[in-house]
């Protein structure tokens, strides 16, 4: 086939799409990559400043993932994990996760990828409660604005509206608190009272359900989809001190924010929070293979170990849980995060990553520059004075994502006027510099277009 054949073809459903768009548009087929460089077939070379979909956290073709990945193809290409049966590659990651991780997680839950990781901890969750004969324990509470994935029902806890359309969730045991969201908070500047009033928020939404009946809180250290958001330092803490408090499961869904993406290799470890339950995947095998994990603390483990009767089972598993070649890749990733210096490459570019989006307040569309790590954002803005949005109507993100992709560079333009970006932890000093300079010259077009400007205050 055809560069034009396979952009024109129908029969693959994308993600998160409208189809009748893009039936008119076609695919944008995506032929080779190297380094922070993607391909696509028409011969276009494009600077890739989101990591794929946030998750090829050490650049793409590293020649030492495609020779374990090979080895392990060679050697032993599927091993299931019913049956009592196991892989080396599986068990050394599940053991080189334990050590790196925070303390309180003691045990490992191989998945496929962020979306079914969730549902394995909801499944965890409920039948640790049963198990431990609490249960009425069975509501859950996220925050506005999160994502945890779009399967049947992670996707309830996740609280974007197209998630939720026509597909009959949230569930009645699935509520969300307001973001910390400080752009737009109403204590916008003032960081103890953001983190007060989330504190009080959870507070009061498990008194309002009783507290034998929330299970669980969840939530992202930094919210991905939802625009990046970033809350105040000792945010988190805060959360998992309340949980503590109240009586139930703090989960971190560290899915985007783990393996060096915001600084250490776990988000968590910024304030030193130990979760009940951990959730990754994305950056475990930089994307270049399938795998999640669920991280449980041995009181959840031991808690549905001893509730589950001799000759019975915990039924939860996947074909391709553990995979062994994912499990390989996952440990060549750890290795290049660690002994390979990548971590130790994204903390020095961090700086320039934060400076770069920095410097861009000035330009008239933009309102607010956040970020930690290589996690950042712009927001942009008709009134800088009154944070007004512009008008949907004028379809914003879908003007920047062309002029940026005429620009040679790739970032995520979300539909609310947020532009997200998660550079890999490989980036070069100069390849920082030539995003900048895409970066900018694509937010100049856009603000020369006439129906943009019209919008401005």
């Amino acid at each position: 086939m055809n560069a034009s054949s396979l952009a024109e073809s129908g029969h693959v459903i994308p993600s998160v799409h409208n189809p009748h768009e893009h039936q008119r548009r076609g695919t944008t087929v995506l032929e080779s990559a190297k380094g922070v460089f993607l391909r696509d077939a028409n011969g276009n070379t494009l600077l890739d400043a989101f990591s794929g979909l946030w998750c090829v956290n050490v650049g793409y073709g590293q020649d030492s993932i495609v020779k374990v990945a090979t080895e392990q193809l060679a050697r032993l290409p599927y091993a299931t994990n019913y049956f009592g049966f196991g892989s080396e590659p599986s068990i050394r990651l599940a053991e080189r996760l334990i050590e790196l991780a925070p303390k309180s997680l003691q045990r490992v839950y191989f998945g496929l990828g962020g979306s079914d990781a969730v549902d394995s901890a909801l499944r965890f969750i409920t039948h640790y409660y049963n198990a431990i004969g609490l249960p009425g324990k069975k509501h859950i509470i996220a925050l506005e604005r999160g994502y945890h994935g779009s399967s049947s029902t992670g996707s309830g806890l996740t609280a974007l509206t197209s998630f939720h359309r026509n597909f009959d969730v949230p569930l009645k045991t699935q509520h969300h608190i307001p973001s910390p969201y400080p752009y737009r908070n109403a204590h916008a500047g003032d960081d103890a009272a953001i983190i007060a009033g989330s504190v009080s928020a959870l507070e009061a939404a498990v008194q309002a359900l009783g507290r034998d009946q929330v299970a669980a809180f969840i939530c992202e250290p930094v919210q991905g989809s939802g625009g990046v958001i970033v809350p105040p330092k000792g945010w988190l803490k805060a959360m998992r001190d309340a949980c503590t408090r109240l009586g139930i499961l703090f989960v971190a869904d560290e899915v985007i924010t783990a393996f060096g993406r915001t600084g250490p290799l776990f988000a968590c470890e910024h304030e030193g929070v130990e979760p009940d339950i951990m959730i990754v995947a994305k950056g475990l095998t930089a994307g270049y293979a399938p795998m999640s994990a669920v991280m449980l603390s041995e009181r959840i483990y031991q808690g549905m170990a001893d509730g589950c009767a001799p000759g019975a089972v915990i039924g939860h598993g996947q074909t391709y849980s553990a995979h062994p070649v994912s499990a390989a890749i996952g440990l060549e990733v750890l290795r290049l995060y660690t002994e390979g210096g990548l971590l130790a490459n994204g903390k020095a570019r961090a700086p320039e990553f934060a400076a770069g989006l920095d410097d861009l307040l000035a330009h008239p569309l933009v309102g607010d520059s956040r970020h930690i790590g290589m996690l950042g954002a712009l927001e942009l803005v008709t009134d800088k004075a009154t944070k007004a949005k512009f008008d949907p109507e004028l379809k914003l993100h879908e003007r920047l994502f062309k002029a940026a992709y005429d620009n040679k560079i790739v970032f995520r333009a979300f539909n609310d006027d947020i532009l997200g970006f998660a550079p890999a932890l490989s980036y070069t000093e100069s390849e920082m510099a030539l995003l900048f300079e895409r970066l900018r010259k694509t937010l100049d077009q856009v603000l020369g277009q006439a129906e943009v400007r019209r919008n401005l205050a």
